[in-house]
């Protein structure tokens, strides 16, 4: 009995394979993988072609087989805390626009603000021998550190600064936005400051320890108008919490709140009591979100530059995966504080 010839092109799966849609299309395997990842050097009439033969044959790319296949895949992993959050919807789209049109894929992660999830998710991706990682601040577990550091895989950090030797990260200075936060509302002549944070990540945490060190220099620091809570950061959450504090401490007339979710939910249930803002409390956001300028009264918010954030990373791990260093490893982005009718 003669047994068939093994076709290297052909999957014993019945799937169709990349030489065949180079085949259908009449391209080259390496024109075809490069149309189907988007790489900007191939001719569009070409795109169009392999895209087309791939449509036709419902074939679908198996990223983890292109890795084996080359020992080097084309993968970059982002790992974001956050879905929900327009800031990282923010960031992300930027580093689209810098790693799609240079072929890259971006596989992204949520890991809901658990150290665990990321270390899951981290070890998940390993499989894929992505080429290089983009991660969200530095508040991970010793395991994470550890697989990161052994993999040799290029990283970058977003939204903190750590100037350590051989750390690669893009960000703003946490702490000094909190300082900021709070000397604002010193200048307006504010004496009975509180902080409202949600969600206790570590830059929440770290926004609150400028913040508190500001009114400790000023003289105006108090322990009770610090109101921290592991519960995720929301518009109702921040209603809630600002009639909370009000009613424990009604002597309070400016208040510093660690996202602008939970300052836009402040406004609204102060517009729902009669609560003349900021003539009776003065209320600052943090991230200024697209809604802030449009609340009533229109949001005072500290900017963060989270587009500029994403496209730097990005422009970052491209200069790590062509094996070049860095000229800048530590790229302090800068905040911006916004005024308006809220202080």
């Amino acid at each position: 009995m003669t047994s068939p010839k093994n076709d290297k092109n052909t999957r014993t799966t019945g799937r169709p394979t990349l030489n065949e849609v180079a085949r259908l299309a009449g391209v080259s395997p390496i024109t075809a993988s490069r149309a189907l990842r988007g790489v900007s050097t191939v001719a569009t009439e070409l795109v169009e072609k392999v895209q087309k033969a791939a449509l036709e044959l419902n074939y679908v790319v198996n990223p983890a087989a292109r890795a084996l296949a080359s020992a080097q895949s084309h993968s970059v992993v982002v790992l974001v805390p956050s879905l929900s959050n327009l800031l990282f919807i923010d960031t992300l789209e930027a580093i689209h626009r810098v790693l799609t049109p240079k072929g890259f894929e971006v596989l992204i992660g949520n890991f809901h603000y658990s150290r665990d999830e990321e270390e899951n998710l981290l070890r998940n991706y390993m499989a894929y021998q992505p080429r290089g990682f983009l991660l969200t601040g530095f508040d991970r577990t010793e395991s994470s550190r550890r697989m990161i550091e052994a993999s040799n895989i290029p990283c970058v950090y977003m939204m903190e600064l750590d100037s350590a030797a051989g750390v690669n990260c893009v960000g703003f200075s946490q702490l000094s936005a909190g300082e900021t936060a709070a000397e604002h509302l010193l200048s307006r002549g504010r004496k009975r400051l509180a902080y409202i944070g949600a969600q206790l990540d570590q830059r929440t945490l770290l926004r609150g320890e400028g913040f508190r060190k500001a009114l400790q220099k000023a003289g105006r620091y108090d322990p009770d108008l610090e109101v921290l809570t592991p519960r995720s950061s929301s518009v109702g959450l921040g209603g809630e919490l600002f009639m909370q504090l009000l009613a424990g401490h009604p002597d309070v007339d400016a208040i510093f709140f660690g996202n602008d979710d939970l300052a836009q939910g402040a406004l609204l249930e102060a517009l729902r009591h009669g609560i003349r803002i900021p003539e009776q409390v003065a209320i600052l956001g943090f991230n200024d979100l697209p809604m802030s300028e449009h609340m009533v009264p229109r949001l005072s918010s500290i900017n963060t530059p989270r587009e500029a954030i994403g496209r730097r990373a990005a422009e970052q791990m491209l200069t790590l995966m062509a094996g070049n260093s860095v000229a800048r490893p530590v790229e302090d982005m800068g905040f911006e504080l916004k005024i308006r009718e809220s202080t």
